[in-house]
This record gives C-alpha cells, sequence and structure tokens, in this order.
C-alpha cells in the first residue's frame, strides 16, 4: 500500500497533526465507548421491562422504548457542537451525563406524571444516544494516530465495544430486573452512563479540527449534501444502510426458524446468542488482523460477504447448521462495520468528520429499525422471506456500488489525458 494512503484526507497546512497517544489513550478510549454503549444498549430493553411490569400496555412500552431510539436520528443536528468544540470531551461528556439524568428522570416519574412528560424525558436522552455511539467513534483517529494499520486494529476494538454494549446491556437489565426490579436495572444504566462521562474526560485531548477558524465547520444539511456528492461517503451510506436492513431481519427470523427446524422456540435464544458471539468474534479477527486495502472495495466484498451469510442462514436444512450459519454472518457482518469506520475516517474532510460519523450512525440506526418492521411483516408470508429480500438487496447495493466506482475510476483516468 502507498505511504499516501493515510487515515485522513489532506487537510490544510496550518492544521496541527494529530498527536499519537499510544496503548494507554485506546485502553481508555476501549473502556469509555463500552461503558457508553452498554448504557445506550439495555435502555430499550429496561423500559419496556418497567412499563410491562408495571401494567403498561404493550403499545406504550413500545412507544416509549422508541422514544429512547428514534431521537438518534437528531444526533447529526447536535453533531456539529462536537466539530465546533475546543475540546470534544466535554460535549461527549456532558451528553453523557445529559443521558444518565434524562434516563433516571423518565424511570423514576413512570406512572407518576402524564406518559408523554415521562417520553420527552426520554427522547432527552435518546437525543444524546449518537454522541454516545458514532460521537465516541469520532474520536478516534486522533487519539491513535494516522498509521494506517494502528486505525485499522484499533476500529476492530471500536467494534468490540459496540458488541460489548449491544450485548452485556440488555443482559445486565435481564439479569437486574429478575434479582431485583425493571426500575433498579434502569438506574444502573443511568450511573454506568454517568460513568462513562469521567471516561471520557480522561482521555487525551485532541486540537480540535477548525484549528480556530469555525466558518469552516459545515451545518448539518451541508455535511449530508457533501456526503450526496462525494462518491466514496455516498456508498458508504447506502452500503451501511442495506446490510443494517438485512442483518436486522435474523433476530426476528429466528424466532420463527425454531418453528421450520423442529426445536424448541427457546432454542431462538441460541441463534441469535451465535449472531453476537459472532460479532465479538469478528472484531477479535480485525483485532489481530487488521483490514488492508482500500475501504470502498472492503466494504463492497464483505457486504457480499454477509449477504452469503444470509443465504446460508436461509439454506440451513438443521438447527445445527443454523446456528452456525448465524455465527458466520456475524463474523461478516463485524467485519463490514469495521471496514465502514474505515470508510468514514479516511474518506470524511477532518473539518466535519464529526458529523459524518453521526449521520451514517443516525441513517443506519434508521435502516436497522426498518429491517425490523419489515422483517416482522414478512415472516408472515414466510419465514425465509426477509433474508431472501435482505441478500436481495444487499447484493443489488453492492452492484451499484462497484458500477459507481468504475465510473469514478474512469472518469478520473480521463482527467488525466
Amino acid at each position: 500500500m502507498s505511504q499516501q494512503h493515510t487515515a485522513a484526507t489532506p487537510r490544510k497546512a496550518q492544521a496541527p497533526p494529530p498527536p499519537v497517544q499510544g496503548r494507554g489513550g485506546l485502553a481508555r478510549y476501549v473502556i469509555a465507548a463500552a461503558l457508553a454503549r452498554t448504557a445506550d444498549g439495555g435502555a430499550v430493553v429496561a423500559v419496556v421491562l418497567l412499563v410491562t411490569s408495571a401494567g403498561g400496555s404493550g403499545t406504550l412500552a413500545g412507544v416509549l422504548g422508541a422514544c429512547v431510539t428514534a431521537p438518534h436520528l437528531l444526533g447529526p443536528f447536535v453533531a456539529r457542537s462536537l466539530d465546533l468544540a475546543q475540546d470534544g470531551r466535554k460535549v461527549i461528556a456532558a451528553a453523557c451525563l445529559l443521558y444518565a439524568a434524562a434516563l433516571t428522570a423518565g424511570v423514576l416519574t413512570y406512572a407518576h406524571v402524564p406518559a408523554v412528560l415521562t417520553g420527552l424525558l426520554l427522547a432527552t436522552a435518546g437525543t444524546c444516544g449518537s454522541l454516545l455511539t458514532g460521537g465516541i467513534s469520532s474520536r478516534l483517529p486522533a487519539i491513535v494516530g494516522p498509521r494506517l494499520r494502528t486505525q485499522r486494529r484499533a476500529q476492530g476494538w471500536d467494534v468490540a465495544t459496540y458488541g460489548i454494549g449491544g450485548t452485556v446491556g440488555p443482559s445486565l437489565v435481564a439479569a437486574l430486573s429478575g434479582w431485583a426490579t425493571p426500575t433498579a436495572a434502569a438506574l444502573t444504566l443511568g450511573a454506568v452512563a454517568a460513568t462513562a462521562a469521567g471516561g471520557v474526560l480522561l482521555l487525551p485531548f485532541t486540537a480540535p479540527s477548525h484549528t480556530g477558524d469555525r466558518t469552516t465547520i459545515l451545518k448539518p444539511g451541508a455535511t449530508l449534501g457533501l456526503i450526496a456528492r462525494t462518491g466514496h461517503l455516498r456508498c458508504t451510506v447506502y452500503l451501511t444502510m442495506v446490510v443494517a436492513l438485512s442483518v436486522a431481519a435474523l433476530p426476528v427470523t429466528a424466532v420463527h426458524m425454531t418453528k421450520i427446524l423442529d426445536v424448541e422456540p427457546a432454542n431462538a435464544a441460541v441463534l441469535t446468542a451465535a449472531y453476537g458471539l459472532g460479532n465479538l468474534t469478528g472484531s477479535i479477527a480485525v483485532m489481530l488482523f487488521p483490514l488492508t486495502g482500500h475501504p470502498d472495495r472492503l466494504m463492497r466484498r464483505l457486504a457480499l460477504g454477509v449477504a452469503a451469510g444470509l443465504l446460508t442462514v436461509a439454506a440451513s436444512p438443521a438447527f445445527t447448521m443454523t446456528v452456525g450459519a448465524y455465527a458466520l454472518t456475524g463474523i461478516l457482518n463485524s467485519c463490514f462495520f469495521a471496514s465502514t469506520l474505515a470508510a468514514r475516517t479516511e474518506y470524511a474532510p477532518r473539518g466535519a468528520r464529526s458529523q459524518v460519523f453521526i449521520w451514517v450512525a443516525a441513517l443506519k440506526i434508521t435502516a436497522g429499525s426498518a429491517g425490523t418492521a419489515l422483517a416482522g411483516s414478512l415472516t408472515s408470508v414466510n419465514v425465509r422471506l426477509p433474508l431472501l429480500v435482505g441478500l436481495l438487496t444487499v447484493s443489488a447495493a453492492v452492484v451499484a456500488a462497484t458500477v459507481e466506482a468504475r465510473f469514478a475510476k474512469a472518469a478520473a483516468k480521463r482527467s488525466c489525458l
């Protein structure tokens, strides 16, 4: 690989080079990110259990749970504060504290105030959620330095923190709800988020991207326009979205797959656990063997790998084979996620990197939610239909990205003539 293929696009001459913080900075990052994502990953489960255990309707539980997840879409509009800040750590730490306070207040006021007020408090927490996910990820490139291999390995650690948050968060809530109450579980998540704020403040300081000229920081709409105009970023967005939409079908189909595989319904947990373990295995693999090559090519190949994993799940005739297929898909999806982190890091302008990270994260969450809803409706027609729709959608997106890449390459050759 050429020496020029580093982890950032060319930047202005006056911008100081990002400092290399070493392993100590990465270790602190992993702890802080895992804590923040554990709180965010368990919040929805805690809210749903809180409502249902108190005798609330399933509709109310779903609406209040959506109050935590839906506001992630507002993330791009709060992300600009991260690019504008002199010290981004303070912005993320404040978001963690506000998340903790709003979640705690929403839980403690439930059933004592109108549900609308509880929903507003939970929505406040949800609005901060994007800074606990994509916002923290945007800090990683400056912490680990510009060396490509170091960044790719660090992105494996970052993927692992998402896996930890998505696994430990709900598991912690389930355990504490059984041992104590859902309220205690939710309050524990609030404490975890507050602890994450302290961890974020302990991260190494990184110089702001605006270098004193805040007029260079794009507004959210302009950032979205930049993504739409930039081929690499545009492909990153739609490949991320279609893969998120497709793999969102796996937990839903797991329940129905047990019926056609003639096993107990409880074995659906084995399938989802295999997928989660696969994600964790994939992130470890990326840590040990960092991805090499250009992110756009990596995304296309790994997206096809995810499509092949979905096909394997759909075609598996026996339960044990289906478990293996779920694990394989988890591994491939984890590697794909790492490639999208590399793409966001290497293709986003430094002055808009935080916003690009959070735009992609917000759109990914939206696509995942849509995928869950779509899978729920399609399984009533055929259990395997969501998987087949997913693999066809991913394959079509890869074809589109490949065509874009070839046209861009041809245009670049013509411009050199």
